[in-house]
């Protein structure tokens, strides 16, 4: 299993008029905990798409808690539990406020789509190779 965590200020700006994290903020939240965990692979986003790679979502689901507020401190914490297999790969995310409290819970599946042809490709070799030492 991968787990991976990442700190990230909240900005007022990312603040919605009740004075809480907006909603769909979380996705980008979500986003910077996944490269996080990518790099933990040892390599990163640009790295795939140099390789002619692309990762969409194609799902994306969340479960609220509790609100954040502005300057709160966020650990998004980001786990891959499975090996990815086939074109898919599955995120699943926690978030905490600097009191260890849980804020929201969610699941992003991406898959793999060969960037020329923006088609589904199975995952590479290398790509599944970086994972065997979590596994």
């Amino acid at each position: 299993m991968i787990r991976s965590e990442t700190k990230i200020r909240v900005r007022y700006g990312e603040t919605d008029q009740m004075g809480y994290v907006y909603y769909g903020v979380y996705a980008q939240y979500y986003e910077v905990g996944r490269v996080d965990a990518m790099r933990s692979l040892g390599f990163s986003y640009k790295q795939i798409e140099e390789k002619g790679l692309l990762m969409p979502v194609i799902d994306f689901s969340i479960s609220y808690k509790k609100p954040a507020f502005y300057d709160d401190e966020i650990t998004v914490v980001t786990y891959v539990r499975d090996k990815p297999l086939g074109v898919r790969i599955i995120f699943e995310y926690e978030c905490f406020n600097q009191a260890g409290e849980l804020l929201n819970t969610g699941k992003v599946t991406l898959v793999m789509i060969e960037k020329v042809t923006n088609k589904m490709c199975k995952i590479p070799d290398w790509f599944q190779n970086a994972f065997n030492a979590f596994f």
